[in-house]
């Protein structure tokens, strides 16, 4: 079973401080052409703006991914937290969790959690400081846990980065939280695969619907399909990998950031890999994974 839809829309993330980020692009695309970068208001993107796109101005029929993660590590203890006894039973209510410690944070920021006395055990927050919990009593890496997405990206010979570690350049921890106060504001408004379940009506046409992206694994396809590389630092960089999409070439030229790049080409790969079935039906998705970490779409 496939989902048809008449925009594909990536969002690039940013989990920063502050009210605007240059770390914030998005790009759409629409069944046929290239893709476009949506245009950011006077000093970038706020996280807020693109809820209120999200949430009140979405074209309809839209297939949205956003990079960060959707959820936390759960399956392989049972619990986000384990020990503490406000751990949520499900991502829903990790979302809500996160929300409430975290409302009087301004731009949906989560300072606030990462500074909670039982909450920031759970995080790697600096080189020297990592929490109490962030490994597992039986833990034989020092990566941190991982959802079981994650661990099949790492069979797709991807690099993810646990969502419990906020240090370094690949870290996603920051973004995914307050992505998901984003996801929890969002709720009644967006469905969000594969926690929601999708209506009927949109196995044909009719409703849009949230995903979780990671642009490392469109770029990586792109690449694999091309022989070319991964980091795009040119739009001719950009248009090798788009054509290796089976998308048309962007009409632009010379250097290109990173963020406007993994939007446009996650865009293109988000039209292109919606149309297969297998993304849809991981094979190590349950439901119970579904309903407490989520997946990340495309992972197989």
């Amino acid at each position: 079973m496939t989902r048809e839809f008449d925009h594909f829309l990536a969002v690039d993330w940013s989990g920063a401080k502050g009210e605007h980020h240059s770390g914030i692009a998005l790009a759409i695309a629409e069944p046929d052409g290239p893709p476009v970068l949506v245009e950011p208001p006077s000093g970038g993107w706020s996280r807020t703006e693109v809820l209120s796109i999200l949430r009140d101005d979405l074209p309809a029929n839209t297939l949205v991914g956003v990079d960060l993660g959707i959820s936390l590590p759960f399956n392989d203890a049972g619990a986000f937290f384990p020990g503490w006894d406000r751990s949520p039973t499900h991502a829903k209510k990790l979302w809500a969790l996160i929300d409430e410690i975290c409302a009087d944070d301004p731009h949906l920021g989560a300072h606030s959690f990462l500074d909670h006395p039982q909450a920031r055990e759970y995080f790697r927050h600096g080189k020297d400081d990592e929490g109490e919990h962030f490994h597992l009593p039986d833990a034989i890496t020092r990566e941190g846990r991982f959802r079981e997405a994650e661990i099949a990206q790492r069979r797709m010979k991807c690099r993810p980065v646990s969502n419990f570690n906020l240090v370094g350049a690949a870290q996603v921890g920051k973004s995914s939280l307050t992505g998901m106060r984003m996801l929890h504001q969002l709720r009644g408004h967006l469905p969000v695969w594969p926690m929601d379940p999708v209506p009927d009506r949109m196995i044909k046409k009719g409703g849009s619907l949230l995903v979780e992206i990671y642009t490392g694994l469109a770029s990586k396809e792109a690449a694999t399909l091309s022989g070319a590389r991964t980091k795009l630092l040119t739009y001719g960089d950009l248009n090798v990998a788009l054509e290796a999409l089976g998308s048309p070439p962007v009409r632009q030229y010379g250097e290109v950031d990173d963020h406007s790049s993994d939007a446009l080409l996650t865009a293109a790969w988000l039209r292109k890999a919606a149309k297969d079935k297998r993304r849809w039906e991981p094979r190590f998705l349950t439901a119970e994974i579904a309903w407490t970490e989520g997946w990340t779409f495309g992972a197989l």
